[in-house]
């Protein structure tokens, strides 16, 4: 088969440092914004519930993507969507650069979305079809080090950059890397892809769009409106995409030549990998989320403060990646998923005991060890299922794994945000006087405690599915 060929035809090394440096700046600029949040709030004049759709926009726009770029990658070459995902990006980062109000700023985090959206999907795929099975972990690993690296340097980059400079210029630093990895791809990017241009199905896009669009949007309203779960938009939108999803999901196994292949489910080592990925994003960026809030709102620590609290940790399990990566090749999953999840259930359980007492380094500690569980089962996970499928489905799997990464991303914050103001409440109803300002930071902690015990749960989860997993043996 000719997506099966074997690496030597490919250089190899031109090929990942393009991608790698586009991945690097798409991702980072995914969470660099996360800390300017409250300075865009003053500066714009908006309200929280108003400038979180820089962030649910953006997620928005790749849960309806990411599904989508199975079909585009069978539709045009690596080159052409290597191209078009590094346009949309440095056009979506110029707009932000000069944006003078929210409006703009919203439109500039849409354009960068559609970049990002095309672009991950398109990394994994090519390292399924230039690496042979046995280099995969290493190459996964590389990719994982990038992946968690740069969202791990955002915040405490964006920290450092608003205390001397506006947040225009988080975007302005961007866009000349984003420039030179354009260029290095025009150079070196190959097309790697088999193009067969199947048939293209109207109406699965419109069920797909609406379905993981409406999923995504439900969930990320109920984490951020004041209605919360029982406002009406977040109720019709969550069942109208359910009601989507279903139909898609219906419509793809009755087709000859489905949009999205979910007969990739039909391996049981892609669906474990699917199930842990999921998990694992779930756990990731809820704690990305609360742990910012804890930091500032619990500990009083300025934003930059908060950012290099956990660098340690980001950086760390960017490193890892690799290395996980290797013993991945050498001894499989299981000894690295199992002892993985063992770690992060013990951190989540830490991390639900904290209090306004704690110090900045008890949370260096168990941020740091948090990540190294998670670097221990990401990878892993992931290659070991996608290693299971043939060729043929490269395509479909990686945009399946790409999709339920965006909507574990959705969930996992929205319920842990929901968590989180019913465990504040919780706390303000059971004192005398609920007017005194210095509560505030301890019912934020109640509230932060209880949403880690629901991560905790779900880790709990994940390591019962652990148990299950066996190393694929891969023939093609």
């Amino acid at each position: 088969m000719e997506t099966a060929a074997p690496s030597k035809q490919y250089k190899v090394m031109p090929i990942m440092i393009s991608l790698l440096l586009a991945g690097f700046i798409g991702m980072f600029s995914e969470t660099a914004l996360n800390i300017a949040l409250t300075d865009l709030m003053k500066e714009l004049n908006i309200t929280a519930s108003t400038v979180q759709w820089l962030t649910t926009g953006y997620l928005l726009v790749l849960g309806i993507l990411v599904p989508v770029s199975g079909l585009l990658l069978q539709w045009f070459t690596t080159r052409q969507l290597f191209i078009v995902s590094l346009a949309f990006s440095i056009l979506g980062t110029l707009i932000a650069a000069i944006s003078p109000s929210f409006s703009f700023l919203l439109i500039a985090r849409i354009v960068q979305a559609l970049g990002t959206g095309l672009l991950l999907p398109l990394m994994f795929n090519t390292i399924l079809v230039i690496f042979p099975p046995h280099k995969r972990g290493a190459a996964m690993g590389t990719i994982g080090l990038v992946i968690m690296f740069a969202p791990a340097i955002g915040p405490t980059f964006s920290g450092l950059v608003l205390e001397h400079l506006n947040w225009h210029w988080i975007f302005w630093i961007s866009l000349p890397f984003l420039v030179l990895a354009l260029i290095f791809g025009i150079a070196y990017m190959q097309n790697v892809s088999e193009i067969t241009k199947p048939k293209i199905d109207v109406l699965s896009i419109i069920l797909s769009t609406i379905g993981f669009g409406g999923v995504v949007f439900g969930f990320s309203n109920a984490g951020e409106g004041s209605g919360g779960w029982s406002s009406p938009i977040v109720i019709s939108s969550l069942a109208v995409g359910v009601i989507a999803l279903i139909l898609f999901s219906t419509r793809q196994l009755t087709m000859k030549q489905p949009m999205m292949n979910l007969r990739a489910f039909r391996y049981p080592m892609f669906v474990l990998g699917v199930l842990m990925v999921f998990i694992c994003m779930m756990v990731i960026l809820s704690s990305m989320l609360l742990l910012p809030m804890f930091l500032q709102g619990g500990m009083a620590l300025t934003a930059f403060t908060a950012g290099l609290v956990m660098l340690p940790g980001g950086i760390l399990n960017g490193f890892m990646s690799p290395v996980t990566g290797r013993l991945f090749d050498k001894y499989g999953p299981k000894w690295l998923v199992i002892p993985g999840f063992v770690i992060v259930t013990a951190v989540l359980w830490f991390f639900s005991n904290v209090t306004t007492a704690s110090t900045a380094a008890v949370i260096i500690v168990l941020h740091t060890c948090l990540m190294i569980g998670i670097s221990m089962i990401m990878m892993p996970a992931q290659t070991n299922g996608l290693n299971q499928l043939p060729p043929k489905f490269y395509p479909d799997g990686t945009a399946i794994m790409n999709t339920l990464q965006q909507m574990a991303g959705a969930i996992g914050t929205a319920v842990a945000v929901s968590i989180m103001a019913a465990g504040q409440q919780d706390y303000m109803s059971g004192v005398k006087n609920p007017a005194d300002p210095s509560l505030i930071p301890k019912a934020l902690t109640a509230g932060v405690q209880h949403a880690f015990i629901f991560a905790m749960i779900v880790a709990i989860l994940g390591l019962v599915c652990a148990f299950f997993i066996k190393r694929v043996k891969v023939d093609q």
